[in-house]
């Protein structure tokens, strides 16, 4: 586990965190609204899923894009809201009770401290949370955090392809790894890549078109106001005009 630096309240780069902002409309939901309803798996209702994906407004998993594929909208349908669903229970954040789910006293302090949020649910997204349950084959990844920040912390400084990471970090060559080692990548993927985008660490950008089409990878401000390491001393200095 890799701590974070303190984060100010009111750090503008605390904008890149999908997951703040996300949890922050939730518990002003309940606030507004009251607990949230629960169905007989513990799953979100689907009133509040729907309000959801049109508050969070999640990219690559906005309303129009989760209804182009489904009629109506469960909780395992938006990925993001059954994570934060997750985070939010693990971190003490909310509870069930009386098949609702509620905002714990923890939440209530902790939403008028944004930085202090921002710090739990990233330690609790990356660090406590088994995203095995997320693959679909029960993977866990190879590695450990400190290796993978230090790597991308030098790799990801202007930009870098899911490729080359993969590549770097597994010993695999540099190809098409989605057909190549389909699993490691989906883990890979799922366990470190999607994460540390989600709780505003990196920003993911599609390049190219069609089948051409790649992921690539930069770090957000919100990465050097939060981690200091090791590798730091290998950046490039920013280029000055």
């Amino acid at each position: 586990m890799v701590p974070f630096k303190p984060i100010l309240d009111k750090d503008p780069a605390l904008a890149n965190a999908l997951i703040l902002k996300a949890t922050l409309l939730t518990f002003d939901y309940i606030e507004q609204h009251g607990p949230i309803g629960l169905t007989a798996t513990k799953a979100l209702k689907r009133y509040f899923v729907q309000w959801a994906a049109e508050a969070f407004a999640w990219p690559n998993y906005t309303a129009a894009e989760l209804y182009a594929v489904n009629k109506v909208l469960n909780e395992a349908d938006f990925p993001p809201l059954s994570v934060l669903h997750d985070v939010l229970l693990a971190a003490k954040l909310a509870r069930h009770y009386k098949d609702t789910m509620r905002m714990t006293a923890k939440a209530k302090l902790l939403r008028e401290k944004p930085g202090e949020l921002w710090e739990v649910l990233a330690t609790t997204l990356l660090y406590t949370i088994d995203h095995r349950q997320y693959t679909g084959f029960d993977d866990a990844i190879i590695g450990n955090w400190d290796v993978f920040l230090n790597v991308i912390n030098v790799e990801a400084d202007h930009a870098v392809s899911e490729e080359r990471l993969f590549k770097l970090l597994f010993g695999s060559t540099e190809t098409d790894i989605w057909i190549a080692d389909y699993r490691l990548a989906s883990t890979f993927y799922l366990n470190i890549l999607r994460p540390l985008c989600w709780v505003g660490l990196l920003a993911e950008h599609e390049v190219g078109e069609g089948f051409s089409k790649r992921a690539v990878y930069t770090k957000t401000s919100l990465w050097p106001a939060a981690l200091k390491l090791g590798t730091d001393q290998y950046l490039r200095p920013a280029t000055r005009h």
